[in-house]
C-alpha cells in the first residue's frame, strides 16, 4: 500500500518500485516476481526461466482478436470489441495469467488494456516493438502503455519481423534503448520474438540478455509470411536449446499453424474428415506441450469458447500419442498443399 505521507501518488509509487527491481535485474537477479497464481486453477503449471515466475502454461494471445484478420481468412460473425474484452477477461477468470500482444496488432493492445488494465498486478502481459531505429522504440512504448492504460508493460518484446530486417546490429541497438525504459520502470524484462530468421535469433538468445523468447514451434512449419526451410528449422531448434541452457522463458507461437489447425481448418482441407478434425486442435497442443522446454503455449483466442476449448486439452490427459501423430501427419501433408500456403517464402 502507497504511504499517503510519502508524497508519491500510485504511478509514482509503481515506477519506483520496477525501477529498484530493475536495478537488481541488471545486477543479476531478477526483479521481484507478482504474486499471480491463479486460485484452483486446472491448468498445469511451469517455471517461467529466470524471471522468477511460475504461470500456468496457457497462454493468451492476441493477434487472432483483429478485425482484419477475421476477414483474411473468411471467418463469420467475427466477435464485436466489447465482446472480444469479455473473451480476455474471460481467459483470466478461467485461470490465464500470460497475455501477449503487439503495438503492430491494430485493436489488440486496446482490447487487452480494456480488459486487464485494473487487475495488471495479478497478470503478465507482453507486448511489442516493431520499428525500424532506436530511436523509435520509446515512443513506441510509450504509446503501448498509454493504449494499454499501464503504467509498465511486464515484458517488452523485439518483435520478429523487425529481426528479419535489421538483424542481430540493428536489434541490439533497440535492446540497449529497452534498457533504458527498464531503468525508469516503465518494462520489467526484455524478450525477442519470431516466425523466422532464426539464425539472427540465435545470436540474440546467445548474448543472455534477453529473459524470454517467443518463438514459432509448432506441428505445422509456417512463420509469418514464410515456410520454414530445413536450415531455418535447424536453427529454430538451436534457439529452444539455447535459451533453455540460459533459462529464458520459452513460449510457444503457432502452436496450431496460424489458423491452420483451428478454425480454419476445414478451409484449409476441405475433404478432410469432420469427425477426425474435432481432434486436430487437440493433438496440435499435446504435441507442443510435451516438450517439457516450453514454458507458455501462446494460442491465439478469436472466438468465444476457445480458451473453453484449450483447456479441456491441457487439463485432460496430455499425452502425445501415435493417434496424435498420424493425425497431424496426415492433415499437415495436404495442408501443405493449400494455395495460401504453396504462395509462402520458403526461407
Amino acid at each position: 500500500m502507497v504511504n499517503p505521507n510519502s508524497g508519491l501518488n500510485r504511478r509514482d509509487f509503481l515506477k519506483a518500485g520496477v525501477t529498484v527491481a530493475a536495478a537488481a535485474s541488471m545486477l543479476g537477479a531478477a526483479p521481484a516476481a507478482k504474486d499471480i497464481q491463479p486460485d484452483n486453477s486446472a491448468i498445469p503449471t511451469r517455471p517461467f526461466g529466470k524471471t522468477g515466475h511460475v504461470f500456468p502454461i496457457l497462454g493468451h494471445g492476441g493477434s487472432a482478436m483483429m478485425e482484419k484478420e477475421y476477414a483474411y481468412y473468411h471467418l463469420d460473425n467475427p466477435p464485436t470489441v466489447e465482446d472480444r474484452v469479455k473473451m480476455v477477461r474471460d481467459a483470466y477468470d478461467k485461470g490465464v495469467r500470460y497475455f501477449d500482444t503487439a503495438r503492430i496488432y491494430q485493436e489488440s493492445e486496446q482490447i487487452m488494456g480494456e480488459a486487464l488494465h485494473d487487475i495488471h498486478d495479478k497478470v503478465y502481459l507482453a507486448s511489442k516493438v516493431m520499428v525500424g531505429t532506436s530511436e523509435e522504440v520509446r515512443p513506441s512504448v510509450e504509446t503501448s502503455l498509454k493504449t494499454l492504460q499501464m503504467d509498465y508493460i511486464d515484458c517488452m518484446q523485439i518483435h520478429g519481423p523487425t529481426i528479419e530486417q535489421i538483424k542481430y546490429e540493428g536489434a541490439m541497438k533497440q535492446y540497449e534503448e529497452l534498457v533504458k525504459l527498464r531503468e525508469e520502470g516503465l518494462i520489467r524484462f526484455i524478450g525477442i520474438t519470431g516466425h523466422g530468421a532464426f539464425d539472427e535469433m540465435y545470436k540474440l538468445i546467445s548474448t543472455g540478455n534477453f529473459d524470454s523468447v517467443l518463438i514459432a514451434c509448432g506441428y505445422f512449419h509456417r512463420g509469418y509470411k514464410n515456410r520454414h526451410s530445413e536450415a531455418q528449422l535447424e536453427w529454430r531448434n538451436l534457439c529452444i536449446d539455447k535459451a533453455h541452457e540460459l533459462n529464458m522463458g520459452i513460449v510457444a507461437m503457432k502452436v496450431l499453424g496460424a489458423w491452420v489447425m483451428n478454425h480454419n481448418a476445414k478451409n484449409m482441407v476441405p475433404d478432410f474428415d469432420p469427425e477426425r478434425l474435432k481432434n486436430l486442435q487437440g493433438a496440435a497442443i499435446r504435441y507442443v506441450m510435451n516438450d517439457p522446454r516450453i514454458s507458455v503455449l501462446n494460442i491465439g483466442v478469436s472466438f468465444p469458447g476457445d480458451v473453453d476449448k484449450n483447456l479441456a486439452t491441457i487439463a485432460g490427459d496430455t499425452k502425445f500419442t501415435e493417434a496424435d501423430r498420424t493425425l497431424l501427419a496426415e492433415f499437415s501433408a495436404k495442408a501443405y498443399l493449400h494455395p495460401s500456403i504453396q504462395e509462402l517464402t520458403v526461407a
